[in-house]
């Protein structure tokens, strides 16, 4: 089923999660350990990130967050294959423009629309520590909005010269949002006018950036519909774990943290974790009073802590 039909077919709020797949030589039980401790929480649909030779972050035990390069992380479609068809769980691949040319892509899904995956997320990625040449005679997406017009393409049956024309796909396609800015954007609604052109070329929902100041997603929807975006804008959400993360997040992902919980933080260092616990149910439970139609979790593979914090959430 398609993230937006989940959508429009929920009863109650929806809690969907991102997870990372294992390093190159880990063994896939790695994974599935990790969604059978997510499936006890009916997720509507699990998310699946995508990984070039490039930077990636990494959560140690202690919390802390680091930027590595690495060479590509395998398995993407294969785990999403092993999620959808063993758990019954629908999954969001991740599908990038960094490191990928128009033929991978196309590969990619092709391979995605035979698994019976019908779900995509489109993203331009980080920049490659490890830069990947174009192979002669082969094309790359440069922005996130291209990569979406590409996807639209073979949803109207349009593959790239070698396969002419073919039979339409079905790829429900979601692109990501930041309620404060892409960190390169030179202001909110520049960045707000980029995220429209991928609404406009195809995509059908956003899930944002994760953040840590509600006000900032309200008024980053609000913008986002007087801008004419009309489509689900789900928020994306991650628990504070260790005090580490004070300087790490920020610096990482390019957001702000809200000086109260700095200051809690600060304060009682080692209760980091029950604060950042405390800190999400809290942002879950005005957003959902403000009528969100789904909340993302950041998961990065620390299963506990979101479930700790989900439960007190379902019936």
């Amino acid at each position: 089923m398609k993230v937006v039909e989940h959508i429009e077919k929920r009863r109650e709020p929806l809690f969907s999660y991102e997870i990372v797949p294992p390093l190159r030589g880990s063994s896939v039980r790695d994974i599935v350990d990790i969604v059978e401790a997510l499936a006890p929480l009916n997720p509507p649909w699990i998310d699946v990130t995508s990984h070039s030779s490039s930077t990636q972050y990494l959560e140690s035990n202690d919390g802390t967050i680091k930027k590595r390069t690495f060479k590509k992380r395998p398995g993407t479609l294969g785990i999403c294959g092993v999620i959808q068809n063993r758990f019954r769980i629908d999954t969001v691949a991740h599908l990038l423009c960094v490191g990928f040319s128009k033929e991978e892509t196309e590969d990619a899904l092709i391979e995605l629309n035979f698994l019976g995956i019908e779900n995509v997320l489109a993203l331009r990625g980080d920049a490659p520590n490890i830069p990947k040449v174009v192979a002669a005679g082969r094309r790359a997406n440069n922005y996130a909005v291209d990569l979406v017009a590409q996807i639209e393409g073979v949803n109207q049956g349009n593959f790239l010269d070698e396969l002419g024309k073919g039979d339409p796909f079905d790829f429900c396609i979601g692109v990501a949002g930041y309620p404060e800015k892409h960190f390169e954007a030179s202001c909110l609604q520049a960045d707000i006018q980029s995220l429209k052109r991928k609404v406009d070329a195809g995509a059908s929902y956003v899930v944002t950036q994760m953040f840590f100041e509600n006000q900032k997603y309200f008024d980053f929807v609000k913008a986002c519909r007087d801008a004419g975006i009309q489509v689900p804008i789900i928020p994306g959400l991650k628990v504070l774990r260790s005090p580490g993360q004070l300087n790490n997040l920020p610096r990482n992902f390019y957001i702000d943290l809200p000086p109260q919980l700095v200051e809690e933080v600060q304060s009682h260092p080692t209760h980091t974790l029950e604060i950042g616990k405390r800190w999400c149910q809290k942002q879950v439970q005005e957003l959902l009073d403000f009528g969100v139609p789904a909340v993302h979790f950041y998961v990065l593979n620390d299963v506990q802590v979101v479930t700790d914090v989900v439960r007190g959430f379902q019936k």
